[in-house]
């Protein structure tokens, strides 16, 4: 593709999930915003079934894959970080958007972070292979976002083989600027939510622990399949049906293993609830403790958080964060912390100093703010 100058450039972001973890895969609720971190696609087509992939990394030399006849993709024919955009173009066949391409990759969303960098590249090369066949989201007769949505969590599942839910995806395609997505992963019904962080005084501080996190690698499978067994157990479809009242008589029902995940999932759905009538009243400060709570219970219930990002959260809270908790799939990654502006310099500052006291590897640090989903850039 370096001779001949792209059809056009497509790119999604990044995500932070606010609250509501590990309750995608349980029908439940979930509240994410986009990164203004991007994965962005250049794509061209190509006449003779063919589809080739490269990235560029941070020292300008790209890495290759392909090509490989569009026709020929199956599960396991792609292995590496090339399955990604390769098992889209595998679910894009099956539902009729079947084309060779030229894609080549670059972005700045952290990888290894939990803010869904995976996700952006399959959400935009969704869009790019949509795109090369004449077909731009939210044009008449075009696939809705949400099933795009679907698309791309299906390649994940079954041609990558990582059973992840449907948070990210979703976020990185339907979410909007200066607003969280209330989303009932059930039904698909949304709610753009109003987060006005700066109108409040408040910002919120992502904290890359740089513990490298993957679905792929970590006991993600091994909560995911508690769950189910759970809801089995329970007679119920999933553990979204399980509401807070009758939680107490429901684990008494379930085998000690089973109980922490249920009680996490429950709670959590709870607080996403709580969390959403605090910010539809223009109470975002409030959000605090609901935050803090939901890291305690992943932390203690659902055991995905690890050394690191307690490391984060304890720090930011004793430094006068209103809320801390980590974001995403945990066993690495990233945690957020609701700090006041006027604070947020010094509460990084102490952050920094205690991952220091315990001679662990600097975090990375930004201010996270609400942005657009995945489009047609150029």
């Amino acid at each position: 593709m370096h001779r001949h100058a792209p059809a056009g450039v497509w790119s999604a972001p990044g995500r932070v999930n606010l609250i509501g973890e590990h309750t995608d895969y349980n029908d439940g609720f979930v509240l994410p915003f986009a990164l203004p971190f991007r994965i962005a696609v250049a794509a061209r087509a190509r006449a003779d079934g063919l589809l080739s992939i490269a990235t560029v990394g941070d020292d300008g030399r790209p890495q290759r894959a392909g090509p490989v006849p569009v026709d020929a993709l199956e599960p396991g024919g792609v292995t590496g970080w090339a399955a990604y955009p390769a098992g889209v173009g595998w679910v894009l066949r099956h539902e009729g958007f079947s084309s060779g391409a030229d894609l080549v990759i670059a972005g700045d969303v952290p990888a290894g972070a939990g803010l869904s960098s995976s996700h952006a590249l399959q959400c935009a090369t969704a869009l790019a292979l949509l795109g090369l066949a004449g077909t731009e989201l939210d044009e008449p007769g075009a696939p809705g976002r949400a099933e795009v949505a679907a698309w791309v969590q299906r390649s994940e599942n079954d041609f990558v083989g990582v059973p992840t839910g449907l948070l990210d995806q979703t976020a990185s395609l339907c979410c909007v600027e200066a607003h969280v997505l209330f989303l009932d992963v059930r039904s698909g019904e949304m709610e753009q939510v109003p987060f006005d962080t700066a109108e409040a005084g408040l910002d919120v501080l992502v904290i890359d622990t740089r513990a490298r996190h993957s679905h792929g690698e970590s006991g993600y499978r091994e909560r995911r399949a508690g769950c189910e067994r759970a809801a089995e157990l329970l007679g119920v479809p999933a553990l979204r049906d399980i509401e807070s009242a009758g939680l107490d008589d429901a684990i008494s029902r379930l085998p000690d293993n089973l109980r922490p995940l249920v009680r996490h999932v429950v709670a959590e759905n709870e607080r996403v609830r709580r969390v959403v009538e605090l910010l539809r009243a223009d109470r975002i400060a409030e959000t605090g403790d609901l935050l803090s709570a939901s890291h305690a219970s992943l932390r203690d219930d659902y055991r995905v958080s690890c050394l690191e990002l307690d490391v984060a959260v304890e720090a930011a809270r004793a430094a006068g964060a209103l809320g801390a908790r980590m974001t995403g799939g945990g066993f690495g990654g990233s945690a957020i912390a609701l700090v006041p502006q006027d604070e947020r310099g010094t509460i990084g500052d102490k952050v920094v100093a205690a991952f220091a006291e315990r001679s662990l590897p600097a975090p990375g640090l930004f201010t996270a703010v609400p942005a657009r989903g995945a489009g047609r850039d150029i």
